[in-house]
C-alpha cells in the first residue's frame, strides 16, 4: 500500500494543497524567510507545532465513526486558533473529499462533516487507501513541510536542488512527528495542541492582503 501513501503525500494531487503556502508566503513578506537557512527554521517551527497537530488528528480519524469524526472536527476548530488558518483547512479537506472519493471509494467518507478539516480527510483517506494510522500521521507531517517548502522555492527562486535537500534532511523530525502522535486509542487528550502565535498573526495578516499569490 506504499503506493497510496506517496498519492497522499503527492504535491500533485489536485486536492487543493499547491494553492496553500503554508505561511510561508506572509513570511517571506515579513523577512523572517529570505533564505535556505531561515526556511529550514520555518520548516521546523511549523512541524513541530501544526504539523504535530495535524499528524495526531489525521492518525485519530483513521477508522473513527461519524460521531467521532465529528468530534474530532471540533478538536481541529480547537487546536487552530487562527480563523485563516481554520478556512485553509477547510478548503483542502473538502478538496481531498472530492479527489478521495474518486481515488479510493468507500463508505467511509459518509462519515465525515460536511466541511472537514484536511487532517480529518487525510485520515479518512488514509483508511479507504487501505493505509495504517501511522501512514496518515507521515502523510500530515510530511505535507505541513513539503508545501511551503515548495512555495518558497518559487517565491524566492530558490535553488531546487536545495530546497528538495533541506526538506529531505527533515526527514527524521517528520517520522519523530509522526511516530509521537500514532496510538492514541481514540484518546483525543493526547492528540498535540501545539500552537505558534507568529505564524497564526502571518495568517490573519495575509489573508487581508489583496496582492497575494498563495490562500494561505
Amino acid at each position: 500500500m506504499t503506493a497510496a501513501l506517496l498519492t497522499l503525500a503527492d504535491a500533485r494531487l489536485p486536492a487543493g494543497g499547491h494553492a496553500h503556502s503554508g505561511g510561508v508566503e506572509q513570511a517571506i513578506a515579513a523577512g523572517i524567510v529570505h533564505d535556505p537557512a531561515s526556511l529550514g527554521t520555518f520548516l521546523r517551527r511549523r512541524l513541530a507545532t501544526s504539523g504535530a497537530v495535524a499528524a495526531g488528528l489525521a492518525a485519530a480519524a483513521w477508522g473513527a465513526d461519524a460521531a467521532g469524526l465529528d468530534g474530532l472536527d471540533v478538536e481541529a476548530d480547537a487546536r487552530t486558533p487562527s480563523p485563516a488558518l481554520r478556512a485553509s483547512s477547510r478548503q483542502q479537506g473538502r478538496g481531498l473529499v472530492r479527489v478521495g472519493r474518486r481515488a479510493w471509494p468507500s463508505d467511509t467518507w459518509d462519515a465525515l462533516p460536511a466541511l472537514p478539516h484536511h487532517a480529518i480527510a487525510l485520515g479518512v483517506a488514509a483508511a479507504a487507501g487501505g493505509l495504517a494510522p501511522c501512514d496518515a500521521a507521515q502523510a500530515a507531517a510530511y505535507l505541513s513541510v513539503s508545501g511551503p517548502a515548495t512555495a518558497a522555492q518559487r517565491l524566492l527562486a530558490m535553488d531546487p536542488l536545495t530546497v528538495a535537500a533541506l526538506t529531505a534532511r527533515l526527514a527524521p523530525e517528520i517520522d519523530r512527528v509522526a511516530a509521537s502522535t500514532t496510538g492514541q486509542n481514540g484518546d483525543v487528550g493526547r492528540i498535540p495542541a501545539a500552537s505558534d502565535p507568529l505564524l497564526d498573526l502571518l495568517a490573519e495578516v495575509h489573508a487581508a492582503r489583496k496582492d497575494r499569490f498563495f490562500a494561505s
